[in-house]
């Protein structure tokens, strides 16, 4: 059986909240049980270990493990992984991105099981065109081909074994520039593949993003 982590230990100073992303109000009710609740849809999930800030682990929805996370995200990863005892495939998911619908999940953890790959995560085409700039920052050194490039979200599921290999292995360095643990693995000479994503999959940074996501809760209820 699959267990999830949720990483949600984040502060989200750009939201401008005053206290941890993860609790703030989303459709009445703290963001990060929204994950949750679509984790507890997805059939092959066991158990979910949730990585809070240390001061706020009652903030944790009943039912899951509540774990003090890191300073990096991968050593709240790690934390989370420690505390949720055995389960494979591993299930790692963001709290800001709480509109992430039990189906893409589904998906994710079917796709790994017929593959050989050791890692598959959730991913969007990009539309829009991309430039790489120079060191200066505002010289355009090339612009890259569109048709290859995707923006990876989470969820990211694991072999298990892939993962704990990473975030045991690595030095601590890589772990606290490592902006997701796909790229851990990549990084360990693994395979990542990626299963697309959904456009309600948004990631919440700012006001603007909570707004949206309102919007689109609103709009699902109707």
């Amino acid at each position: 059986m699959a267990v999830a982590l949720i990483v949600a230990a984040g502060r989200g100073e750009r939201l401008g909240s005053g206290r941890p992303k993860a609790l703030v109000a989303l459709g009445g009710r703290p963001m990060l049980e929204w994950s949750v609740h679509a984790l507890r849809l997805v059939e092959q999930v066991e158990r979910i270990a949730v990585a809070l800030p240390a001061a706020e682990l009652d903030g944790a929805p009943s039912g899951t493990i509540a774990v003090a996370g890191g300073g990096a995200r991968s050593e709240s990863v790690r934390a989370a992984l420690r505390a949720v005892g055995g389960g494979d495939p591993v299930i790692v998911h963001d709290a800001a991105r709480p509109l992430a619908p039990a189906d893409l999940f589904r998906r994710a953890l079917v796709q790994l099981e017929r593959s050989r790959a050791d890692a598959v995560v959730a991913a969007a085409p990009v539309s829009d065109t991309i430039k790489e700039v120079a060191e200066d920052g505002r010289t355009v050194a090339r612009t890259l081909e569109r048709a290859r490039l995707w923006a990876v979200q989470t969820p990211q599921v694991f072999r298990r074994a892939a993962l704990e290999r990473v975030l045991f292995g690595a030095d601590a360095w890589v772990l606290a520039t490592a902006t997701d643990d796909a790229s851990l693995v990549e990084r360990g000479g693994g395979v990542v593949e990626i299963v697309e994503s959904t456009p309600e999959n948004i990631k919440i940074t700012t006001r603007i993003d909570l707004r949206l996501a309102e919007l689109l809760l609103s709009e699902a209820r109707v």
